[in-house]
């Protein structure tokens, strides 16, 4: 066995293996949510006391600053992480920090549908036993009461671009079943943008009139208002 088929053989092996150890390794740990019901601090204003103006400025800095036209809003981006539209969810999500401080925007991947999931996990599997079989079908074949096939002799001839193979089609297939081609927006736990639905991604501008029409009906609107006007 010479250097290139060598490399054709532990490049596949190596590949695989690595996906296999992706696929059952454990989630990373929740981004711990913002506390948005902070105390205020023992420094802050108390009413009777004698403070300074300069103490009051700051607190009413410090009040304006938390009750920005976007507090008390949650909007949740649900994108397909597998398609690559993790960029897309960046972008709209420093458009709505900007637009509406305050507001709490969470990037999350929205999963295909469980009979792809499942599939996508038996993928590899699959991987593993055409890969076996080409390479011990001599000895799987009479176990089971069968002659080998003339296509397993004509795979078998060339048993290293065979695997390779194997192993890129298996990928592309995993690849697929794994993609949702969602870029969902909810609002308070309303959906208001499906790309499922409307099979395309939403502009900024339609997201942030989107986002702001949610927020004139709640009880910050005012301060919406206040800011756009």
């Amino acid at each position: 066995m010479d250097r290139v088929q060598l490399l054709l053989l532990g490049l596949p092996i190596l590949l695989f293996c690595s996906d296999v150890v992706t696929l059952f390794a454990p989630q990373p740990p929740a981004t711990p949510m913002p506390d948005r019901h902070r105390q205020p601090a023992s420094s802050a204003f108390q009413p009777g006391d004698d403070s300074s103006p300069d103490a009051d400025a700051a607190a009413s800095a410090q009040e304006t600053q938390v009750d920005g036209p976007g507090f008390g809003t949650t909007v949740e981006l649900k994108f397909c992480a597998s398609c690559s539209y993790r960029g897309n969810a960046m972008t709209m999500k420093s458009m709505l920090d900007t637009s509406f401080p305050g507001i709490h925007v969470v990037l999350e991947n929205y999963p295909p549908p469980f009979p792809k999931r499942a599939l996508s996990k038996i993928v590899p599997a699959i991987q593993v036993g055409a890969i076996g079989t080409l390479m011990a079908g001599d000895q799987i074949f009479p176990r089971f009461g069968m002659v080998p096939p003339p296509w397993y002799y004509s795979l078998r001839a060339n048993r290293f671009g065979t695997m390779a193979s194997i192993w890129l089609f298996g990928n592309f297939a995993q690849s697929l079943l794994q993609s949702s081609g969602a870029f969902e927006v909810y609002c308070n736990g309303q959906l208001v943008f499906s790309k499922l639905s409307e099979q395309r991604f939403p502009s900024e501008f339609e997201l942030r009139e989107l986002i702001g029409n949610r927020l004139s009906d709640s009880q910050f609107g005012k301060n919406l208002e206040k800011v756009w006007s």
